[in-house]
């Protein structure tokens, strides 16, 4: 399953994500880990939430990113969550459709039983249509 944070830049989506996490740690069996463009927000995060910091790793395109997030999985088997966070800049998104890498984020949660919780500097206007009903909160 996919669920968004959407809304413009500034508007407090980042809050919303750690907050989520943050909260689902306690309820979760399997590990979550939370993506980054930073470390910055190391320290609001639980202990037991793994924070990787994308810009860290030689991701320069979205099929890369899209092959590092399968990394991540296959190394993790009780990975049941994953937070993504400044979502259009980690996947290279920015300025770009999004509707590829959102549908096989989508395929790829079916598949290994992980659910995506992303933050995305979108408007519900500039969201593919299929993906209206994953948005969780709006901004």
């Amino acid at each position: 399953m996919i669920q968004l944070i959407i809304g413009e830049k500034g508007k407090g989506k980042t809050k919303v994500l750690l907050d989520k996490a943050n909260t689902e740690i306690k309820n979760v069996n399997g590990n979550i880990v939370y993506l980054d463009k930073s470390t910055q927000h190391m320290y609001e995060l639980n202990n037991k939430v793994r924070l990787i910091d994308v810009t860290g790793f030689p991701v320069s395109n979205s099929d890369e990113f899209l092959g590092f997030i399968c990394g991540i999985i296959s190394q993790d088997h009780d990975l049941e969550q994953m937070y993504l966070d400044s979502f259009l800049k980690i996947a290279h998104l920015e300025g770009a459709d999004v509707s590829a890498v959102l549908d096989k984020l989508t395929k790829i949660s079916q598949q290994f039983g992980v659910n995506f919780i992303i933050s995305i500097s979108l408007t519900k206007e500039q969201l593919p249509e299929s993906m209206k009903d994953s948005i969780i909160a709006e901004l």
